[in-house]
């Protein structure tokens, strides 16, 4: 499943069965595991999110995600989420991908996760701009320990390049 396909997905309460609102942005760690889902907020002012813990989360399908309850819903001051996925100071989307060599191989487009193994970041899918995607397809990058999320770039091992496979192998394989 991509991160980019929770976007916009309504979040129901299991207890209750009420909508308590949408999901806008997806929190993550710095070891590739999700960690919550940001909800969407009224307020514009104070740096505060709404997000909801991963350990909360009932089930999660194409149409919609499950809570437990109103309860699971939590406040946090922004600047103490380490990373995100679309939002944010440390936001993954469009986040360089840099080779400690020093070669780009593009930027994040998306982040897959496999259902299967719970909140664990499984690939990258990397875009090399409009024209190349439209030719030869994005790419898609296996997560490792061996990559560091830096505040200007995804630095990844020189071998990575070697590693990039078509994303549409992976999706549809």
């Amino acid at each position: 499943m991509r991160l980019q396909d929770l976007i916009g997905l309504a979040v129901f309460e299991v207890e209750e069965g009420n909508e308590i609102g949408k999901i806008v942005d997806i929190l993550l760690d710095s070891n590739w595991n999700i960690t919550g889902i940001e909800l969407e907020s009224k307020s514009f002012f104070g740096g505060h999110v709404k997000f909801v813990a991963w350990k909360d989360i009932v089930a999660y399908g194409e149409d919609a995600v499950m809570i437990r309850s109103k309860e699971s819903i939590d406040k946090t001051d922004a600047d103490h989420i380490p990373c995100t996925f679309l939002l944010g100071k440390n936001k993954l989307k469009d986040l360089k991908v840099l080779t400690t060599t020093g070669t780009i191989l593009g930027r994040i487009s998306d982040v897959y996760f496999d259902q299967k193994l719970g909140n664990t970041i499984g690939a990258l899918e990397i875009s090399d701009g409009l024209v190349t995607d439209l030719i030869e397809g994005r790419k898609w990058l296996p997560c490792s320990d061996e990559m560091s999320i830096g505040e200007n770039a995804l630095m990844v091992p020189a071998m990575s390049e070697e590693r990039l496979q078509k994303a549409i192998n992976i999706v549809n394989g």
